[in-house]
C-alpha cells in the first residue's frame, strides 16, 4: 500500500499580536475549535472500525456468504467421494398353493448389510467441483468488497460528524461576534454616534444566526445518529484533524497508474472475472453430456431364512440357514440420444460465457472511468484546500481593515458583519475540503481496490492524540 507521508502546507502570513483586533482573536478561536480542541472521551477512527467490523450488518451478511460458499463447495467434492449405506431388511412371507402336494409354506428373511459407490470417471462432477471452488474466490472478493465500503462508509460517518461539528462551532462564534456588535450598536446608538440602521442590521444578523444554530445543531444530531448505526454505539465523540494539519500526498501522481492498478486489483473486476470462469466451466460440463460415466457398486450382507410348510399328507417344522452374500458390479453409462437438449444446453451456455465475457469488458470501462473521476475529484480538491487557506488569511486582513475602517467612520456595522461571517465561512469550507480529500482519498484507494484496512490506520495518524 503506498504510503501516506506528510507534506508540508504552504506557510500563511502571521499577524501581528499588536494588530490583532477583538473580532480576530475571535476569529482565531474558531480556528482552534475547527482543527485542534479534543474531547477528553474522543474516539479514534482505528477503534471505531474494530467496532464496526462486529457491529454492521451488511459486513456480517457478506461474511456469512463467504463461511456459506465454503461448505457448499465441501457438498460439490462429496460428487467424488465413495457413498457409503447400512441396509437392514426383515421380512415375513405365506404362500398358499393348491398344486402338487404342498398346501402352505412360511418364511421369514432377517438380513442386515452394508452397499458402497464410488464414481471413477465423470468429468460433470469435475466440472461442478470446479465451479465450487471458483465460488469460494468469488465470496472471498464479495467480503473484500464489503470491507472497502465498511471503511468508506465508516469514515464518510465519522468526517460527516467532524464537519457538522464544525459547523455548528462556526455559527456559535459567528453568533457571539453579532452579538458583541449588537450590543456596540446599541450603546452607539444610545450616545449618538450611530443611526437605529446599525442596530436593525445586527439584530436581523443575530436573528439569522440563531436561525442558523438551530439548524446545525439538528444535523449534528442526524450525523451522529448516522455514525452510530454504522458502529453499533451511542455518544461517540470523533477525534478532531491534529493541528497542524497535514494532508497525505496522493501516490501515484500518474491517474494511469491508477487505472491500471484498478484493473488488476479491483474486486468488483475480479468477481466478473472468476464469473467468467465459472460460465466456461459450465459449457465444459455442458459438453459432458456426451461422454460415459463410470463407477463402480459394492455389497455385502448377512442373511438369516427360516421356512416351514404343511402338505396334504403332512407337514414340516421350520428349516433355518445362515450365509453371506456379496457383489461387486461396474457401472457404465453411455449416452445414446437425449433430444438434442446436450447440443442445445451447450448453445445455451457457450450464449452465457458471451454475456459474462461482456460483462466483464463493460465493468473494466466502468471501473477505469470511476478511478479516472476520483482521481481528478481529489486532486480538485486540494486545490480548493490551497484556496481556502489562501481565502482564510485573507479574510482574516479584510476584517482587521473593515474593523478599522468602522473605527475611523468610513465603513459601517454592516461592513464589520459581512467581513466576520466571510471570515468565519472560509474556515469553515476550509475545514470540510479537508476532510474531503481524505474522504476521496480512500475512495480512490476504493475504485481502484487497493483500499485495505492499514488505510484506517494511516487516516487515523491525522487525527489529534
Amino acid at each position: 500500500m503506498p504510503s501516506l507521508t506528510p507534506r508540508a502546507m504552504p506557510h500563511l502570513p502571521q499577524l501581528a499580536p499588536s494588530r490583532r483586533s477583538r473580532a480576530s482573536r475571535l476569529a482565531l478561536l474558531v480556528g482552534l475549535v475547527l482543527a485542534g480542541q479534543v474531547p477528553a472521551q474522543a474516539q479514534s477512527l482505528l477503534e471505531l472500525y474494530d467496532a464496526a467490523r462486529i457491529y454492521d450488518a451488511p459486513y456480517q451478511s457478506a461474511r456469512s456468504q463467504a463461511d456459506s460458499v465454503v461448505y457448499k463447495a465441501e457438498q460439490s467434492r462429496a460428487l467424488n467421494r465413495p457413498l457409503v449405506n447400512a441396509t437392514a431388511n426383515l421380512a415375513e412371507s405365506r404362500a398358499d398353493t393348491p398344486y402338487a402336494t404342498a398346501i402352505s409354506t412360511r418364511t421369514g428373511v432377517q438380513s442386515l448389510g452394508v452397499t458402497a459407490q464410488q464414481p471413477l470417471f465423470n468429468r460433470a462432477n469435475d466440472k461442478t467441483i470446479a465451479q465450487a471452488e471458483r465460488n469460494i474466490d468469488v465470496a472471498r472478493a464479495q467480503l473484500v468488497a464489503a470491507e472497502q465500503d465498511l471503511i468508506v462508509r465508516l469514515v464518510q460517518a465519522y468526517f460527516d460528524v467532524l464537519s457538522s461539528s464544525d459547523a455548528l462551532d462556526t455559527v456559535r462564534v459567528n453568533k457571539k461576534a453579532i452579538a458583541e456588535q449588537l450590543a456596540s450598536a446599541k450603546r452607539n446608538f444610545e450616545v449618538g454616534t450611530a443611526t437605529i440602521t446599525d442596530t436593525r442590521e445586527a439584530q436581523a444578523k443575530f436573528d439569522l444566526g440563531t436561525a442558523q444554530e438551530l439548524a446545525a445543531e439538528n444535523d449534528l444530531n442526524v450525523k451522529r445518529l448516522a455514525l452510530d448505526g454504522v458502529v453499533g454505539r451511542a455518544g461517540i465523540i470523533p477525534k478532531r484533524m491534529a493541528v497542524p494539519v497535514v494532508l497525505p500526498p496522493t501516490v501515484p501522481a500518474d491517474v494511469e497508474q491508477w487505472v491500471s492498478q484498478a484493473d488488476a486489483a479491483s474486486p468488483g473486476l475480479a468477481q466478473l472475472r472468476l464469473a467468467r470462469e465459472v460460465a466456461r466451466l459450465e459449457t465444459e460440463k455442458a459438453r459432458t453430456g456426451h461422454l460415459p460415466t463410470v463407477g463402480v457398486s459394492a455389497s455385502l450382507s448377512e442373511a438369516h431364512t427360516r421356512l416351514a410348510g404343511a402338505t396334504r399328507a403332512s407337514s414340516f417344522g421350520p428349516t433355518t440357514g445362515t450365509g453371506p452374500t456379496g457383489s461387486v458390479s461396474l457401472l457404465v453409462n453411455l449416452p445414446l440420444f437425449s433430444g438434442y437438449s446436450v447440443q442445445n444446453r451447450i448453445k445455451e451456455t457457450l450464449a452465457l460465457e458471451d454475456k459474462a465475457q461482456s460483462d466483464l469488458e463493460s465493468a473494466r470501462r466502468g471501473t477505469a472511468q470511476a478511478t479516472r473521476s476520483a482521481f481528478f475529484t481529489v486532486q480538485s480538491l486540494r486545490g480548493q484546500v490551497l484556496a481556502l487557506e489562501a481565502a482564510e488569511s485573507s479574510s482574516k486582513l479584510s476584517l482587521e481593515a473593515t474593523e478599522l475602517g468602522y473605527k475611523v467612520g468610513v465603513r459601517v456595522n454592516l461592513d464589520v458583519l459581512n467581513a466576520q461571517t466571510q471570515l468565519y465561512q472560509a474556515q469553515r469550507d476550509l475545514a470540510k475540503a479537508r476532510y474531503d480529500v481524505i474522504l476521496n482519498g480512500l475512495r480512490l484507494r476504493q475504485a481502484s481496490g487497493l483500499l485495505q484496512p492499514q488505510d484506517v490506520n494511516a487516516v487515523d495518524t491525522l487525527l489529534a492524540r
